[in-house]
């Protein structure tokens, strides 16, 4: 039998000084105030249940449920709290103790008969794609917040992208699970940047979902399998680097992949270290940056996706107050737990607007469907597009 909250390591539980110089970095707390939805607060709890001196309490779990997982804290904490570990620990531990809930149930089928097959997920796509156009898809909140979908991400002929020009590099790239289905355009920028680089690009044939949706969801044995399973198609190739588009997914490989230690790279980290050739378009565009949560503060890459901005000619850059404050989408968070997620999000929109800029560029798949749907609820024209998306107008 699993050992209650044995998941839980005492010594990162113990490395939290419950100092508070977190609270106004969680943005749960800066929406509420309260000291249960707080990081030193959720520590506070699961520390008591796993010490026994606070029995098990169905309610109480609605405070871990509304961690974004966001890692913030992380980056403000003085004595260096792994507070990405300790949460995604916490919550596989509840999951064995909290009874069964249709929302839980559903999220936790989702992801292991849906997200973790990529035949299965591409078929649901285009199923996606004919009910948006019968539109049947603004019948739920989840629905509405989806955007227009293309036809899916294809890899290219052989797996591989030949280098424009000299090659230089060869790399791997992460095609995902959700990203080639919902925004193939930022896959397709992303391969065209990187190949203006000098890079050849390897698309690992055999690849699955990197298990960073079900870490966060407290599916640590589900992400577990899908590890073992890409690192069989990964240890069969010749790369310098695998590049990642989306920032929870490269978190997680820099987190959960040791084998591949030093050469999992964002792609603006990767650009930013090999170069790019000089920029053949001038954009003139107003552009601010939305920094991912993962790509910030789990990665601690904040500059070089703004310098490859500024590099652009014609960029009219302004920063955004609270840049580096999440924007409430958080994986399947802004599906579980939507009254949340919006209230978040309304204060990343006023800050996004102050900026009146005519495009915002993000990392992760999740921030971008987030804040279209924020910004078409505001009734805005900004344009929300991943970074690759926005350097490649420049090209």
């Amino acid at each position: 039998m699993t050992t209650p909250f044995g998941r839980l390591s005492d010594d990162d539980l113990a490395t939290c000084v419950h100092c508070g110089l977190c609270l106004d970095a969680c943005p749960t707390f800066r929406v509420t105030g309260l000291e249960t939805e707080s990081p030193r607060g959720r520590i506070y709890l699961m520390t008591q249940w796993k010490r026994g001196t606070m029995a098990f309490d169905e309610e109480q779990v609605e405070h871990i449920d509304l961690c974004l997982g966001c890692r913030t804290c992380e980056g403000v904490c003085p004595s260096g709290v792994p507070y990405g570990r300790i949460i995604e620990a916490g919550r596989a531990d509840v999951e064995d103790l909290r009874r069964a809930s249709l929302k839980r149930g559903t999220s936790r089928l989702a992801l292991r008969q849906l997200v973790g097959h990529p035949g299965r997920l591409r078929a649901a796509g285009a199923a996606t794609r004919l009910a948006q156009k019968l539109g049947l898809t603004s019948i739920a909140r989840s629905g509405r917040m989806l955007p227009r979908l293309r036809e899916e991400f294809r890899r290219p002929a052989g797996d591989v992208a030949p280098a424009i020009g000299a090659q230089k590099h060869r790399v791997a790239f992460l095609v995902g699970c959700v990203m080639p289905i919902l925004y193939p355009q930022s896959h397709d920028a992303a391969i065209r940047l990187l190949q203006l680089a000098g890079c050849e690009v390897w698309f690992p044939p055999a690849e699955r979902c990197c298990g960073a949706l079900f870490a966060h969801n407290g599916d640590l044995a589900g992400a577990s399998a899908l590890r073992k399973a890409n690192m069989k198609t990964y240890r069969a190739g010749d790369f310098e680097a695998l590049v990642v588009d989306s920032a929870g997914c490269g978190a997680h490989l820099k987190d959960f992949y040791p084998e591949l230690k030093g050469r999992v790279k964002d792609l603006t980290e990767w650009l930013a270290e090999i170069g790019l050739p000089s920029p053949a378009r001038d954009m003139k565009l107003r552009v601010t940056y939305q920094d991912a949560c993962h790509l910030a503060h789990a990665q601690r890459i904040k500059k070089q996706p703004r310098d490859l901005i500024r590099s652009m000619p014609g960029v009219d850059w302004v920063e955004m107050r609270h840049a580096d404050i999440c924007c409430g989408a958080a994986g399947l968070y802004s599906t579980l737990e939507p009254d949340m997620s919006s209230r978040i999000l309304q204060e990343k929109l006023d800050d996004l607007l102050a900026t009146n800029a005519d495009v915002v560029a993000v990392a992760n798949p999740g921030c971008q469907m987030q804040l279209e749907s924020g910004l078409r609820a505001r009734g805005s024209r900004m344009k929300v597009e991943h970074v690759s998306e926005l350097l490649a107008r420049a090209y």
